[in-house]
């Protein structure tokens, strides 16, 4: 729906993108990772370390984040070194490992912050049953980039879904690898995820030389 440029109703009204950088959001760097860790670490940020670190190591989408549940993470007491997600968005499984900071970062949450294996790992300060909400994550990692001098626009909640999958492309070039760990049913929407080349990324997938 469109409105006239006279209407003195929508005269003074900017548009709602007015001033934001769109477009895909930036991967970090390993070394933007450990100052992350760096920060949260120092500033007692127990459950924002183990948000993040999940984040990281899962390359799930922040929908996903924010529903994960400690059972899904944990058996038998112990942290899963690997553990499987069903897609909110696809409805298909994803699976990821766990990385030993990852592991301790959320042990330490959960000895903190107790619960069953029905709870969500994040819950909301407003409805403990609930989960905490996408925004407020949006606004966690808005924190966390500017607290490295990072400019909040250029990252967001899918920086840290892209950062671990940018990584393992660059050093390995196995773009299938990377669509089965992102969970993507379509290898397209890797190269248009990675920024890939369509015609080197289908060329990786195949195993041919470029």
């Amino acid at each position: 729906m469109t409105h006239s440029t006279y209407d003195p109703i929508h005269a003074d009204r900017r548009p709602w993108n007015a001033g934001r950088t769109m477009g895909a959001k930036r991967a970090l760097k390993p070394q933007q990772v450990w100052a992350i860790r760096f920060w949260l670490e120092r500033e007692g940020r127990v459950r924002d370390r183990a948000m993040f670190d999940l984040a990281i190591d899962s390359k799930l989408r922040g929908c996903d984040v924010v529903r994960t549940k400690i059972g899904d993470l944990i058996s038998g007491g112990r942290v899963r070194s690997r553990a499987t997600i069903v897609q909110q968005k696809t409805g298909r499984p994803v699976q990821f490992e766990l990385l030993d900071h990852a592991q301790s970062s959320i042990l330490a949450w959960l000895e903190r912050r107790g619960g069953t294996l029905d709870d969500y790992m994040f819950p909301s300060r407003v409805d403990r049953e609930g989960h905490i909400g996408t925004r407020q994550y949006a606004r966690l990692v808005d924190e966390w980039v500017t607290a490295i001098g990072l400019r909040p626009d250029d990252y967001g909640t899918h920086s840290l879904r892209r950062t671990k999958a940018s990584i393992i492309y660059k050093q390995t070039g196995n773009l299938r690898a990377v669509q089965i760990l992102l969970g993507h049913t379509k290898i397209e929407s890797t190269v248009r995820y990675l920024g890939v080349d369509i015609e080197d990324a289908l060329a990786l997938a195949e195993g041919t030389e470029v």
